[in-house]
């Protein structure tokens, strides 16, 4: 099996199976692509992540997905990091963004959107819709904490008088649920 860009949002969709099947089971309808694809593609890639001469990091990101169309760098503190950037089939009006150390490790890898971020309403939070900087900006107080697994981010907001949680994997939301 080669190792495209089908693949490589077919392996994101597995972690994003964890907190939103719904939407990952309607989207492999919708693109043509079995449940045993997408297991395939994540084992694929675990693979290669592992496989000792395969490249790491952004080089692993680019092998699956090509030369990145946008390149950039962004102060981190004392340092400086290059922004890489692709676009995806399945998430048009995003980007999936690799921020790359000066040492050539990648620090962080989600979703973005290249323009940055759209406040929105709270009927507009819809799954795969946004990001969290669109969170972060709309609401104000919002607190990002790490989520409970990799790649995996939470955003506590309050609105309407009620406390909620949007649940992000690789920095897309996948869900509201109420605040703890």
């Amino acid at each position: 099996m080669a190792f495209g860009v089908r693949e490589f949002e077919l392996t994101l969709m597995h972690r994003m199976r964890d907190v939103n099947a719904e939407k990952v089971e309607e989207t492999l309808d919708r693109i043509g692509a079995t449940r045993a694809e997408l297991r395939e593609a994540h084992a694929h890639w675990t693979r290669l992540t592992h496989a000792p001469r395969a490249p790491k990091g952004a080089g692993a990101l680019r092998r699956a997905l090509g030369p990145p169309p946008h390149r950039g760098h962004r102060p981190a503190g004392s340092l400086t990091c290059d922004v890489l950037r692709w676009t995806l089939p399945t998430w048009p009006g995003l980007a999936y963004e690799a921020l790359v150390g000066p040492g050539g490790e990648l620090w962080n890898q989600w979703f973005v959107r290249p323009s940055g971020p759209v406040a929105t309403d709270f009927a507009g939070l819809a799954p795969w819709a946004c990001v969290v900087a669109d969170v972060v900006a709309s609401f104000p107080g919002a607190v990002q904490i790490d989520g409970p697994a990799p790649q995996h981010w939470t955003v506590d907001f309050c609105h309407g008088g009620s406390s909620h949680r949007a649940r992000f994997v690789y920095g897309l939301l996948q869900r509201l649920d109420p605040a703890p």
